[in-house]
């Protein structure tokens, strides 16, 4: 299951994925111990990720 969603959306694509939830859950973290400013700056990666991640498949 894992391998053909791997294969269908490409290796890096998916490290690129696992990097966003792994942000997104560091985020979580370090708003819920106390450092909200912190945090939101943390969790304004995953977006920015994305971002560029469509923008490098739509450009030809």
């Amino acid at each position: 299951m894992i391998k053909d969603f791997v294969e269908r959306i490409g290796k890096m694509n998916f490290v690129l994925l696992l990097v966003v939830f792994s942000i997104i859950i560091v985020s979580e973290a370090i708003f819920f111990f106390g450092n909200k400013l912190d945090a939101v700056f943390i969790g304004l990666w995953a977006p920015t990720i994305l971002g560029l991640m469509n923008y490098l498949k739509y450009k030809k």
